[in-house]
């Protein structure tokens, strides 16, 4: 598997030997190997904001990729964009998909994305010989196809109407939920929650802080950090408990009395049905 970085921070070797080790992959496995790219190509100025080997990378990119077997694109940057081509992106930075067609991408989003996810991704392409399933954003579903918010351990405050008001408040230090201060873990899907970080010693809302959405397209420029996200309704046990209770009593207390009423009903016309044969048959006679 070739790793492509703008930088060469993922080549174990650099400089003209780096080089000469991806012209000889890609003459002995042509049409066989992997391209991992980290980062994205900037197109303005013809590619001259970002030179690979004294070239521009988008130049590199194109031809490593040109004979690859498929391509993953490593964090936000290369699936998305990321900060650099946040608006007004001067340097028009372009993710990898956008320039490379015809070629099987897998995007694995995230600022950065998770260690175990990367070498998940390149296991099963090993061990099976095709890509994983994607979603619409091109991301492996087996990753990214549950929200945070699914499995975050302060989903119970959240349901429960606990939520933190403002930073290191009571809220706060109790764990509640952390939505209002503008977490994206109702909309961001990946495995954070989950798998966490650093060998799964933590992640950032288990740390205090909401999630940014850094694993979603265009993250960067939907808003604030710290909007919150709207148009989402949590139940609410603890804040209308009563409430919830007798909207549930009445509904049963109706259906109960809806049946009782259609019981009533067939009753009264079966009575009324042998009444009238009673009399058909007293006629008869």
């Amino acid at each position: 598997m070739l790793s492509l970085d703008y930088d060469d921070t993922l080549m174990a070797a650099a400089g003209h030997q780096a080089e000469a080790i991806i012209e000889e992959v890609k003459k002995k496995y042509k049409g066989n190997y992997i391209v991992a790219v980290e980062g994205n190509p900037p197109l303005n100025e013809d590619g001259m904001f970002c030179i690979h080997g004294g070239r521009p990378f988008v130049e590199v990119l194109k031809e490593t990729c040109a004979d690859a077997k498929a391509i993953i694109s490593w964090g936000a940057c290369a699936s998305y964009g990321c900060v650099q081509a946040a608006k007004p992106n001067p340097t028009r930075a372009t993710p990898v998909h956008k320039v490379i067609s015809g070629k099987p991408i897998i995007n694995v989003p995230g600022c950065p994305p998770i260690a175990e996810v990367m070498t998940g991704v390149v296991t099963y392409m090993l061990t099976f010989d095709r890509i994983p399933e994607l979603d619409r954003q091109g991301r492996p579903k087996m990753f990214y196809g549950q929200r945070i918010h699914d499995k975050c351990y302060r989903r119970g405050h959240f349901d429960a109407g606990q939520f933190v008001e403002k930073w290191d408040d009571e809220g706060a230090r109790k764990g509640y939920c952390l939505y209002k201060m503008g977490c994206k873990g109702p909309t961001t899907y990946n495995a954070c929650s989950s798998m966490r970080w650093n060998g799964g010693v933590s992640w950032p809302v288990q740390s205090g802080h909401g999630c940014i959405g850094c694993s979603e397209e265009g993250f960067w420029d939907k808003s604030s950090f710290y909007d919150r996200v709207t148009e989402i309704k949590q139940f609410g046990v603890e804040s209308n408990a009563d409430t919830v209770g007798k909207a549930v009593a009445g509904t049963v207390g109706a259906a109960i009395a809806a049946h009782a009423a259609v019981t009533a009903l067939v009753r009264a016309r079966q009575k009324a049905g042998e009444s009238e044969k009673i009399s058909d048959t007293a006629g008869e006679k």
